[in-house]
């Protein structure tokens, strides 16, 4: 009777302090993630076991892969994002997070391919991935921001709406939609921004340059907005020069 009694306070200790050994985990790694450190962000937040960690884990190593890490390693280092990501979804298939990141993972390593035809197959399941995170949480801004810029890339010449079903007008929606329910949040005014220009780089240029102006001068929050600052204040050297 003892052995089972031992069992089973065993049982419910550990029932109790797996949680919050996750909270410690994820609390580290966004630490980490807003000092900069989006490697080691990415393995504490993995090291959690949760959808709601693996899905942070996919996304500060795709962030560590584009922006931080050599080129050459870049493939790889998207292909264990998208592992991450496909593994939270397995876990909480309805976290909109998972799949925003599944789509963020897969469309790294397709832009590792420029614009040959692995990147144009990898094109459907990364819209996909988008509109299952939009589907699942259609007030989440950056699910809407990415599928906007999906569309606006995808579409930018009559051949890539033809090939893919990219839309001007979708993509035009998806931004507003996302500035709207975001305005403050740099990621949003860059890429919002960026994808005017893509739209139309004539007829959208002055308001790009009004949202990089707002991401350029909005003091960063953590190291990845100071990232996308320095981005925001590179265009406006680019639209002010030409």
């Amino acid at each position: 009777m003892w052995a089972m009694r031992l069992v089973m306070c065993i049982t419910v200790a550990a029932s109790l302090w797996a949680p919050a050994v996750h909270a410690q985990s994820l609390a580290a790694a966004r630490a980490a993630f807003e000092a900069g450190r989006f490697a080691e962000a990415s393995e504490l937040a993995a090291a959690s076991g949760t959808s709601e960690g693996l899905a942070l884990a996919a996304e500060t190593l795709a962030i560590h892969g584009f922006h931080r890490a050599p080129e050459p390693e870049r493939q790889a280092l998207f292909q264990k994002a998208q592992g991450f990501a496909e593994e939270a979804i397995r876990l909480d298939d309805a976290n909109p997070e998972a799949h925003l990141q599944l789509s963020h993972a897969m469309g790294r390593y397709a832009q590792t391919f420029g614009k040959g035809v692995k990147a144009l197959r990898l094109a459907g399941p990364v819209r996909e991935a988008m509109e299952r995170a939009v589907a699942l949480a259609p007030e989440l801004a950056r699910a809407q921001l990415s599928l906007a810029s999906w569309h606006a890339e995808a579409g930018r010449n009559l051949a890539g709406r033809l090939m893919t079903g990219a839309s001007k007008k979708t993509a035009a929606q998806h931004f507003e939609r996302a500035y709207a329910l975001a305005p403050g949040d740099k990621a949003v005014q860059v890429e919002y921004a960026k994808g005017l220009l893509a739209l139309d780089r004539r007829r959208n240029r002055d308001r790009a340059r009004a949202l990089f102006t707002e991401a350029a001068e909005t003091p960063p929050r953590d190291a990845y907005d100071g990232i996308l600052q320095e981005e925001a204040h590179a265009w406006l050297a680019t639209l002010d020069g030409s």
